[in-house]
């Protein structure tokens, strides 16, 4: 199976810029997308063969995920729990036969770090779900996770210590969630690759020099490690300032 995960920093904007062509040429099983930046009724996108799902924030214009699937799930859920609201429209989750696929956009800390104490709570739900779901079949984990794992990932990694994406707080979180029983499917492949980023600012000239961050990832259980087939960072595909990644799984 093909899966897809991008932060298309506004859906109608996306698809003005390529996204429908991308989308069709790829041909995923999977496609997932966060910051979709609408409400429901905003956009009329017809994905012939596709169930889709849609979780959308309170908030005009903020934040949002949704996915896109061939197969219909099981089930389908929003949030970590059925009965407790998500106002932030950031987290879907697809149960199929024989996985689960979880759809997130982590809550970004903030420049001057005010939003941390949130996304460390956030953080600490995120691993406690993912890992009750892995007691009952593997999982599939993708989105904008907003951290820079290691240095490796991201271009300027010592004038960002301490930077919104890169404290020793979030990147510690990351590292608890894969010591719970999760792959990062690309460092799985690619473990030395430098310069591999999905994220790149708006400034001048930042994307053209690829002075970016690894941000966008697909965590798997580790019972999935035998299956993985490949895992892909899409930096060529533009429409957004973050590009898609990739991954392939032999289900």
């Amino acid at each position: 199976m093909k899966f897809v995960s991008w932060n298309v920093n506004g859906l109608r904007a996306c698809v003005k810029k390529g996204f429908l062509e991308y989308f069709h040429n790829l041909n995923a099983d999977i496609f997932c997308i966060q910051e979709t930046k609408l409400q429901e009724g905003q956009i009329d996108l017809h994905l012939e063969g596709y169930h889709q799902f849609w979780n959308y924030a309170e908030k005009k214009g903020y934040s949002g995920t949704a996915i896109f699937s061939k197969v219909k799930p099981i089930s389908v859920s929003y949030g970590f729990e059925a009965d407790v609201s998500e106002p932030e429209g950031r987290i879907i989750t697809l149960e199929f036969e024989s996985f689960y696929v979880v759809n997130v956009y982590t809550p970004n800390s903030q420049r001057d770090l005010a939003r941390l104490a949130y996304r460390l709570l956030w953080e600490d739900q995120i691993r406690a779900y993912l890992v009750e779901l892995d007691r009952v079949k593997p999982v599939v984990f993708c989105g904008d996770l907003n951290v820079a794992h290691k240095e490796i990932d991201l271009k300027n990694p010592k004038s960002n210590l301490g930077n919104s994406g890169f404290t020793p707080e979030e990147r510690g979180k990351i590292n608890e969630l894969l010591e719970s029983g999760f792959i990062d499917s690309f460092r799985y492949f690619y473990p030395e690759k430098e310069g591999a980023y999905s994220w790149w600012s708006y400034m001048n000239k930042v994307r053209e020099r690829n002075i970016g961050w690894r941000i966008d990832y697909f965590l798997v259980s580790a019972k999935l490690k035998e299956k993985l087939l490949d895992a892909q960072i899409h930096s060529e595909i533009l429409g957004s300032d973050h590009c898609p990644v990739y991954l392939e799984i032999g289900f």
